[in-house]
């Protein structure tokens, strides 16, 4: 065998290995029953504030105390506690994803990603009725 074939195989093994590493990492999105009978595991959960249960957050007390309540589209809820500070508008998005995992009956809270709704929504209602200009 050549050198430039042995030294080519190895990156092959490497870049194997690497992308074998990586898939460890990855992570899908969890209801909230699934999420709870994974005690423990890293996970993400896509879900929407519960506005009935008021959000726990004195940044004068505790800057880095957040409590919330979530559910997700089946309906199941959870307590967040969440040890950052509140996301600035975190109440007006429409989704939240939380990354994290389940301790007892509550989501232990590491990263919060607002979905928030789209700034064309309106746009495109208003939009409806006006002439499309086509180029030739």
């Amino acid at each position: 065998m050549k050198k430039t074939h042995i030294i080519l195989l190895v990156l092959i093994a490497a870049a194997i290995v690497v992308l074998i590493s990586y898939t460890g990492d990855l992570s899908s999105y969890e209801t909230i029953g699934s999420a709870k009978q994974k005690q423990g595991k890293f996970l993400n959960l896509i879900v929407k504030m519960d506005k009935s249960i008021p959000v726990q957050y004195d940044p004068v007390k505790d800057p880095n105390l957040l409590k919330f309540a979530v559910q997700d589209s089946l309906g199941g809820k959870i307590s967040v506690v969440y040890h950052n500070a509140m996301p600035t508008d975190m109440e007006k998005s429409e989704r939240l994803v939380l990354k994290g995992k389940v301790q007892g009956d509550v989501f232990e809270c590491s990263a919060i990603v607002l979905k928030c709704p789209s700034k064309y929504k309106d746009n495109a209602a208003a939009n409806k009725n006006q002439p499309v200009a086509i180029a030739n």
